[in-house]
């Protein structure tokens, strides 16, 4: 059993086969103005060398309930979850296209905006362009509406004339009328009822009625009536899906307006922000593009449930809480100036924990490390926040949330397996591409990193009360350091590392090594123990060899094969995970080429699958949802922290900034930014052609016990400070903790 099937509770059933895109594969681009991330030897562009061929787009609004999204052909996909988990096609799509001889072939797919998702599909025929315009509307007094303009334009100088027409598939039967105003209407049939679906601004095509009607069972194809086109004035059609119960009559306005809803829904997202409160970002190039995506990502998928806004990961199969993804959008959440949301959906999380003092969200057995998880988001926020309130009051639920893992340890050691045999916590699932109950690490290690942060909260604000947790944290600290350093295994590329599996797991001695267990399945949560957790020290065996192994398994620029897809194929962000650790480590020209692998990983409309085939693959399938927002809080948080990077109790700021990122001369600044050590804010500026200057303030909060930045920025060496104390220590220049304004210059002799 894999993730999925822990979720849903039982056995699936075969995935359904994707429709097959017409013609070839489809290409994408953004309309931008600004210059790609620069590219070296050590960090290639970004330039989407790495998309995947299908994908799906948002266009629904902050908070919608009708979470509508745009395949790479331009056809709308309405449902929600898919048929069948992980991937498979969605249960009501349409598709917009004309009659003819030839196939459509998608010529590229365009985003306006990374603020806005107004997206257009351009399909090729060799004598015209067919273009889809996809948007959302919610105008007064009309409700939330799916609107799709679709424009045919000649090729050439002539005229033509076309046929447009939409084909409907869906599981519930489908009727198609002519309404009142001559225009068509189509329904569909639920709960024994006809109900409005979609209308159109065009006549039925009389004369191509029997071939342009095809009724297949799951799919409705329907020809319009024929126009002319030009170039100055292209044919057009507009669709428009009622998403509230709306009625015909309703829809009849804009049908007419089709200009002025693209013009409304352009202003909505023009006047829009992706940063709240007194949050501001000046980020560089496609990376400033990305931060503006994926905060738009990440609150369109977010939706009010019983009371709360619930940060959600994805808009189908992944429509919920998710623990441990919610610990990173909750951050990234933060870091985007969303405090009171961030809140509510902290809440949101604890609002899961069950009697036992377990907190059970999506994944309902053996993920137990959601419950230490859940633990050091309670922690995290309140370091982020400043306000403590919140965690002092949520002393009891913690200390039963302590008992009940502690209370796993005696579960292992009666079930006799290795995790008992070595004092750590029953065994689970480990998730990440490792499926069913194992003898396994994963649990342990996020639940060490929970404690850690447990315990280090309590300390430093002089509660009592925690002896529990401290006395769980060394003794599973301790056994888990044993059976580590037990379990270690030698890679055939000559270096030792930590399998997540422990050895006596049957799988690894399958006859077929096709069927073994991958040495960096599940990997991902020892990343995280790594960073965020801080479970281990940089000079540690166990960080050597997962850095080790995570370079050996590296293609296409990111680590592969450590998701659910064993063979040829990559869990997109869990690039961004490991990227965090070659920044931990000291290694930025690493982290940054790995994190540009991740964004080359994405769509060209700023949004990851979760897991995808290589190039090339014959073997690996589509898994998961899209856009999936754990990769877009990835994508905020690495961004944050190659400017101000908290670990424990050291800032280190620019860590991630070098060569590439100031080759184009831009500013790059953080205003307000949440840290443990208070709100930071910094501008990083050229002075003249040949210097940097950093102007760095750090408002209330507790003082770190370090602060620094790099000795050399790009082919820059450090010149100068004002208003604090600075010395050189190696590679990095220490900055007096205790000031908090002060500016730096590095200059170029």
């Amino acid at each position: 059993m894999h993730r999925r099937k822990f979720i849903s509770g039982g056995a699936l059933g075969a995935i359904a086969t994707a429709l097959a895109p017409h013609g070839s594969g489809a290409k994408g681009t953004v309309a931008s103005d600004g210059p790609s991330a620069g590219g070296s030897a050590d960090a290639p562009p970004v330039d989407f060398r790495y998309a995947p061929a299908q994908w799906q787009t948002a266009i629904c609004f902050p908070d919608d309930p009708h979470k509508s999204l745009v395949g790479e052909r331009g056809e709308l996909r309405l449902s929600g979850k898919p048929l069948q988990w992980p991937h498979a096609p969605h249960p009501v799509q349409v598709e917009f296209t004309c009659l003819g001889m030839e196939a459509d072939e998608v010529v590229g797919q365009d985003l306006e905006a990374p603020e806005v998702p107004i997206v257009t599909t351009r399909i090729g025929r060799p004598s015209a362009e067919i273009r889809l315009i996809a948007f959302a509307t919610n105008r007064e007094g009309e409700g939330r509406v799916d609107n799709v303009l679709m424009e045919i334009r000649p090729m050439g100088d002539a005229p033509l004339r076309g046929v447009p027409g939409f084909v409907v598939r869906s599981a519930e039967k489908i009727n198609i009328r002519k309404g009142q105003s001559g225009r068509i209407e189509v329904l569909v049939e639920r709960e024994g009822k006809p109900v409005p679906f979609m209308a159109c601004d065009r006549e039925p095509a009389e004369r191509w009625q029997r071939q342009g009607r095809e009724n297949t069972g799951l799919a409705v194809h329907y020809a319009l009536c024929s126009g002319e086109a030009t170039r100055e004035k292209p044919l057009r059609a507009c669709f428009r899906l009622p998403l509230a119960g709306q009625t015909f009559a309703q829809l009849a306005a804009g049908l007419d307006d089709h200009d002025g809803l693209l013009a409304e829904a352009r202003a909505f997202w023009k006047q829009w922000r992706p940063f709240g409160g007194s949050m501001g970002w000046r980020i560089a190039g496609r990376h400033g593009e990305f931060l503006t995506a994926c905060s738009r990502n990440i609150l369109q998928a977010r939706e009010e449930k019983e009371g709360r806004l619930t940060f959600q990961v994805g808009p189908t199969c992944y429509r919920g809480l998710w623990v441990v993804d919610g610990n990173f959008l909750l951050e990234a959440a933060r870091y985007l100036g969303f405090d009171r949301e961030v809140q509510q959906g902290l809440e949101a999380t604890w609002a899961c924990q069950q009697e036992d003092g377990a907190v059970v969200a999506a994944v309902k057995q053996g993920h137990w490390k959601d419950t230490g998880i859940a633990i050091f988001s309670l922690v995290r926020q309140a370091e982020l926040s400043g306000d403590w309130g919140y965690f002092r009051r949520m002393q009891p639920n913690v200390l039963r949330a302590v008992r009940y893992l502690d209370g796993l340890r005696k579960v292992a050691r009666d079930e006799g397996s290795a995790n008992g045999k070595y004092g750590i916590l029953a065994r689970g699932f480990c998730d990440g591409g490792v499926a069913s109950w194992r003898s396994e690490f994963t649990n342990t290690l996020w639940v060490l990193a929970g404690l850690k942060a447990l315990v280090g909260a309590a300390k430093r604000l002089g509660m009592d009360g925690f002896d529990e947790a401290v006395t769980l944290q060394a003794e599973l600290g301790d056994a888990c350091g044993k059976a580590m350093r037990a379990e270690m295994r030698r890679h055939p590329d000559g270096f030792d590392f930590l399998p997540m599996v422990m050895r006596e797991d049957p799988q690894w001695e399958e006859a077929d090594p096709w069927e073994r267990l991958r040495p960096q399945g599940a990997q991902w949560a020892l990343s995280h123990a790594i960073y965020p957790g801080l479970v281990f020290d940089r000079d540690d065996p166990v960080v050597n060899g997962h850095i080790a192994l995570m370079r050996a398994v590296t293609r296409e620029d990111i680590p592969a094969e450590t998701g659910w897809i064993p063979h040829e194929g990559v869990w997109t962000y869990h690039a961004a995970f490991v990227a965090h650790v070659y920044l931990w480590a000291g290694m930025p020209d690493l982290a940054r080429r790995t994190f540009t692998g991740f964004l080359n990983h994405a769509s060209p409309l700023y949004c990851w699958r979760e897991e995808q085939p290589l190039r090339g693959s014959l073997v690996s399938k589509y898994v998961g949802d899209m856009p999936h927002n754990w990769a877009s809080a990835m994508c905020v948080l690495y961004l944050r922290h190659m400017l101000a990077f908290e670990v424990g109790d050291e800032l280190r700021l620019l860590a991630g900034i070098g060569s590439p990122e100031l080759a184009g001369g831009d500013p790059w600044s953080i205003e307000a930014s949440p840290t443990r050590f208070g709100r930071v804010s910094l501008a990083l500026e050229p002075d003249g052609g040949r210097a940097w200057r950093l102007k760095f303030r750090r408002g209330d909060g507790p003082a770190p016990g370090r602060v620094t930045v790099p000795a050399r920025l790009g082919r820059s060496s450090f010149a100068s400070a004002e208003g604090a104390a600075a010395h050189g220590a190696g590679d990095v220049i220490e900055i007096d903790p205790g000031s908090g304004q002060w500016t730096i210059k590095w200059e170029t002799l």
